[in-house]
């Protein structure tokens, strides 16, 4: 094999998907595993005045620059260093900065949204959906935006009731019949998290592409 194996990891917010991602590449290696992430490909809105920004719908398909994230994932199957963009989730904002990865064996593409559209789907060898119920994915959410993402509740209760559930329920939810493996409550999860990296392992045990890892 001499591209890489490409994963996506798709759920809903707060699903568990990135704890997935996280548990992959810690056991497969840094050296073994590119990571992706849809949260970095929010386009760049830095012409709109805060408050506009802080209004968007940043769950909806069309927030996303997919035709930059999808150029990425051709640039690092084709064994090219990509930057990585970063983004401020106080400010909505693309940062200035960004994050060089290189090509690896495994190329994890992880995000609410990743199922959803049918040209990045097409990219991807193995298609995972984390699903979890929709009280424990809120709270996990809540947690998450009041303690790293600097919002406060009424902030967090009214972007879940205008633009996280809606866009969950129309777009994210019905991605889920894209998946080849539904994995159940997301990194709490041990038994599936085993079966895919016995079948990841097996499958970039032959690749020779860019950031092949000897085992000599």
């Amino acid at each position: 094999m001499n591209r890489p194996f490409v994963v996506g990891v798709a759920g809903g917010s707060g699903s568990g998907k990135t704890t997935i991602a996280r548990a992959l590449t810690e056991a497969l290696g840094p050296m073994s595993v590119a990571l992706i992430e849809q949260d970095c490909y929010y386009r760049d809105i830095a012409g709109l005045e805060f408050e506009e920004r802080a209004r968007m719908n940043f769950d909806h398909p069309d927030a996303i620059e997919m035709e930059l994230l999808i150029e990425h994932v051709d640039r690092l199957c084709e064994g090219r260093r990509i930057e990585k963009p970063r983004y401020d989730f106080e400010q909505h904002l693309r940062a200035s900065e960004t994050d060089a990865v290189d090509p690896r064996p495994v190329l994890l593409v992880e995000g609410i949204l990743v199922l959803h559209h049918p040209e990045l789907r097409d990219r991807m060898d193995l298609k995972l959906y984390v699903d979890t119920a929709a009280d424990i994915r809120l709270m996990r959410r809540i947690r998450r935006d009041l303690e790293q993402r600097g919002r406060d509740f009424g902030q967090v209760r009214e972007q879940y009731h205008e633009t996280v559930r809606p866009m969950h329920l129309a777009f994210v939810e019905p991605s889920k019949e894209h998946a080849d493996v539904i994995i159940p409550e997301g990194g709490q999860n041990p038994v599936a998290l085993d079966l895919l990296l016995g079948r990841i392992r097996e499958v970039i045990r032959g690749y020779r592409g860019p950031g092949a890892v000897s085992g000599d």
